[in-house]
């Protein structure tokens, strides 16, 4: 959906400043010049990575937060990402690095690039049935790195991460990865900060209802507890409606919906359809004319690269903080 809605973005100049070139510092493995991590339940070690990839805005913005830009071999974008990475506030980096192709992730696409490292989420990136496993690149000698978000979705076993300590958690393992922990330690400092910040304003009482609208009529596609936007809308002060259910990204029924009677609606604003067009449809959907965010025209739209795991959520939770402040809530 190509918008229409320019949406601003709160950053501040120290993750900002992050975008100039990494800090690099010495191997932290002994002579092997190797660092061991834990990454979705597999211990890795990890030589420094000469020909990274990395896909989609989850992957392209953390690299660049780190100021990795250009260290890396090039980027995997879907089409639909194209409008958020024209309001990125780091698109002179999206320009400096090459895209690879502007698909879903492949094989094919990571063997042409001869990448050494891959890094992108489960079931959004790396995925069974298209082939493309971090075993099936380890098998070809090619490393990679799984959002710790995703991990939920890889294995029952694993602890659930909150969405925001696994953001702090990719943040710090690809500085040691890339050799820039110094820089790693700042900008997770920053948004910790900033984070705090947030929670001690947050006012008294109780939260006001959010609906997170991703895309979807016969059935809406939503955040459930295990992604950014219920930790965004958390700090925001307000709750997702769907904070209960054990999910990711999900479909869910209208009926649930309708049932929680939200009083903000959060729209997420990406690449293959207007947003303003999914908020006219919200509007003028039958069950949800009483409820609230309907009744009072209550709709907030969340930037796409800011709705996924990345160092842009915690700017989307000053603005909807921003926001629940301006209706009274």
């Amino acid at each position: 959906m190509a918008s229409r809605l320019a949406v601003p973005i709160l950053l501040t100049t120290s993750l900002l400043a992050t975008a100039c070139g990494a800090d690099i510092t010495p191997a932290s493995n002994g002579e092997s010049g190797t660092v061991t991590i834990e990454n979705c339940g597999r211990t890795i070690e990890y030589p420094e990575p000469r020909r990274p990839v990395a896909y989609d805005m989850s992957s392209t913005e953390k690299m660049f937060a780190l100021g990795l830009a250009d260290r890396m071999r090039g980027i995997v974008m879907p089409s639909t990402a194209d409008p958020s990475v024209k309001r990125s506030p780091w698109r002179e980096d999206y320009r400096s690095v090459e895209t690879l192709s502007t698909d879903v992730l492949s094989l094919e696409v990571v063997l042409d690039a001869k990448a050494d490292w891959v890094l992108a989420g489960w079931e959004s990136g790396f995925s069974q049935s298209r082939g493309i496993t971090p075993s099936k690149l380890d098998s070809l000698g090619i490393r990679s790195y799984q959002h710790t978000e995703s991990c939920f979705n890889y294995g029952s076993d694993l602890v659930r991460v909150p969405p925001l300590e696994a953001l702090y958690t990719d943040l710090r393992q690809l500085g040691k990865i890339f050799r820039v922990e110094e820089r790693a330690q700042r900008v997770v400092a920053d948004l910790k900060r900033r984070a705090r910040d947030l929670r001690e304003r947050q006012p008294e009482g109780t939260p006001p209802r959010v609906f997170i609208y991703d895309s979807g009529t016969d059935k809406p596609f939503t955040s459930g507890a295990q992604a950014a936007p219920d930790s965004i809308v958390s700090l925001a002060g307000g709750r997702n409606i769907l904070h209960d259910l054990a999910k990711r990204w999900t479909t869910v029924g209208w009926e649930s919906v309708v049932r929680a009677d939200p009083e903000v609606i959060t729209v997420v604003d990406y690449g293959d359809e207007p947003v303003e067009d999914k908020i006219e449809f919200l509007k003028s959907f039958p069950p949800l004319a009483r409820t609230p965010a309907v009744r009072n025209d209550r709709f907030h739209v969340i930037d796409y690269g800011a709705a996924v795991s990345g160092p842009r959520n915690i700017a989307a939770a000053e603005r909807l903080a921003d926001y629940l402040r301006s209706i009274g809530r």
